[in-house]
């Protein structure tokens, strides 16, 4: 009877190992293409997208590959959110900020004026119900979306000359993202998005007054210093910034679930290794920028204060136009409310 039992056994472990071979055997390599919105050479917003590439390709044995292409190799930078839609290309990498325009509810899960650090901002998305919203909202546009970078504070403007007030704002046509804009544009200004290309010749032939772009590593790359040399602080509107990787939703569903939590799993390394990198590298920049003659300020309280009773005004326009935002919002509100328990008690302040 033993040896009938250890047969047996032997035989269902055969039977097993043979099954695990053949699906291995049969996986569908995946080969996609990933539009990019920056330019590979700019730190962080393309070298994620970068290491996104190398990285899954490590991860997954080189059974899936994401190529990175440039801005422009094969949509423009601000169109990819409709060719993924679509399947006219399988991903891209960018922010959901960028996408405000056709999904305002998209705003909540970039950035935020006034807004969250990371460690708030991913507790509540991974645990606080944003990201079943955010699924939810993608979905609608065949979509699937992985949260798979994340960004340190960005400064907040760049000027010819200083300003010493916001009110001098009025009046002035700047490049600036997301909700940040929108609060911008009550105090007068003319709030425009570029995308990257078209920053740095907007403002050089005066097309733009000044702009926010990102943070002094990536903002030093890009050669604003060369035309202002006023650069203001802090971030208001984007104390911490997701960005994602967008994929058509049947290309996602058409993966197993291994290949899923492979590409899950590099995006949530790259969020790790997002904020290590970005808190490390910018006092470096800080100190360039100021040896090229760049002049550091600050907001004022006082002119804060202004921007956030903006900014108010246009979270209240957001809730009543558009039921997802004002869902999305909510969902951040409530667990922001709560957070502040631990946060006033857990940290220094």
């Amino acid at each position: 009877m033993t040896g009938v039992r250890t047969a047996i056994r032997r035989t269902a472990l055969a039977i097993t190992a043979t099954a695990a071979l053949s699906s291995a055997a049969f996986a569908q390599e995946v080969q996609w293409q990933m539009a990019g919105t920056f330019a590979s050479a700019l730190p962080q917003l393309g070298t994620l997208g970068k290491r996104l590439e190398s990285q899954i390709a490590k991860v997954s044995g080189g059974d899936i590959e994401i190529r990175f292409y440039e801005p422009n190799a094969l949509v423009p930078p601000l169109e990819v959110f409709d060719a993924v839609s679509v399947g006219a290309i399988d991903a891209a990498f960018s922010t959901p900020g960028f996408w405000g325009g056709k999904v305002p509810a998209l705003q909540v899960f970039a950035a935020l004026p006034f807004g969250p650090a990371s460690p708030e901002y991913m507790a509540w998305f991974y645990f606080g119900g944003g990201k079943e919203i955010f699924d939810e909202i993608y979905a609608k546009y065949g979509i699937h979306s992985v949260m798979c970078g994340m960004l340190a504070p960005e400064g907040s403007g760049w000027f010819r000359n200083p300003v010493n007030s916001v009110d001098e704002l009025a009046g002035q046509k700047l490049r600036f993202f997301g909700l940040g804009a929108k609060a911008l544009e009550k105090l007068g200004v003319s709030a425009q998005l570029l995308a990257a290309p078209d920053v740095y010749p907007a403002l050089e032939r005066g097309v733009i007054d000044g702009l926010e772009f990102v943070q002094p590593a990536i903002d030093l790359k890009m050669g604003f210093y060369q035309i202002a040399k006023h650069y203001y602080f802090p971030g208001w509107h984007q104390q911490s910034t997701f960005f994602d990787l967008m994929i058509n939703k049947d290309r996602w569903d058409a993966l197993s679930e291994t290949q899923q939590a492979q590409i899950e799993a590099v995006c949530g390394d790259n969020v790790r290794y997002g904020i290590a990198e970005g808190e490390a590298i910018q006092f470096a920049a800080l100190e360039e920028l100021k040896a090229k003659g760049v002049e550091l300020h600050t907001w004022s309280d006082e002119d804060l204060a202004k921007i956030k009773a903006a900014f108010d005004e246009v979270i209240t326009e957001q809730i009543a136009a558009d039921p997802d935002f004002a869902r999305a919002y909510e969902s951040f509100s409530s667990f922001r409310e709560n957070y502040k328990i631990w946060r006033d008690i857990g940290y220094l302040k």
